[in-house]
């Protein structure tokens, strides 16, 4: 048990696990309070102004737990890293892998929300090739590929990255910080509806 704590805590700080967490967190709260407030209307609309707060409760509530799958996942990952990576570059290349997924994971959303759809053509073309689904997958990588490669090749040939990626995860801070509190709002407002 001593062996397995010593391994994770030369791997980690206290303070670099809690940026890791933060930084898992934002961008699933601005997407989830994002979508919160272009549906709070119409669902006040259809029924009345607390559902409307119920609905983006649990929106919330779904959000810390998923923010919380995220960071076990990356933190997971983060074991695997070399291991004369310090903590600060440790957690910085996993900050980048998580904004990397993040905006595709909203990308993809946003597709589908704005009913974006491949042009008929190609659509005809994959039709045709006879693997619809390994001509998908090929357009996809070739998409997701070098998003993903360029950021992580820049990042092991400069330090400089690490720092600003450091800056960015002390600027957003505060915010996540009000976005926990909005969880723990969220929280409130699930239990008084589901025991009142």
């Amino acid at each position: 048990m001593a062996q397995s704590i010593t391994f994770v805590s030369r791997r980690y700080t206290t303070r670099s696990l809690w940026s890791l967490f933060l930084m898992c967190a934002f961008p699933l709260h601005v997407w989830t309070i994002t979508l919160v407030l272009r549906d709070v209307s119409w669902v006040a609309e259809r029924t009345n102004v607390w559902d409307a707060i119920g609905v983006g409760a649990y929106g919330l509530l779904f959000t810390f737990i998923e923010s919380c799958a995220v960071f076990l996942v990356f933190a997971l990952l983060g074991l695997i890293l070399p291991s004369k990576w310090t903590a600060d570059k440790r957690i910085s290349f996993l900050i980048l892998l998580v904004m990397i997924l993040s905006i595709w994971g909203i990308i993809s959303q946003l597709l589908f929300l704005w009913n974006i759809n491949l042009p008929p053509f190609l659509i005809q073309l994959l039709a045709r090739s006879g693997r619809p689904l390994v001509g998908l997958y090929l357009i996809s990588l070739a998409l997701v590929v070098p998003s993903v490669i360029l950021p992580v090749f820049q990042f092991i040939r400069s330090s400089r990255m690490e720092k600003v990626l450091l800056d960015f995860v002390d600027r957003l801070s505060p915010l996540v910080m009000t976005y926990l509190v909005l969880d723990a709002a969220g929280l409130i407002v699930v239990l008084i509806r589901n025991f009142s």
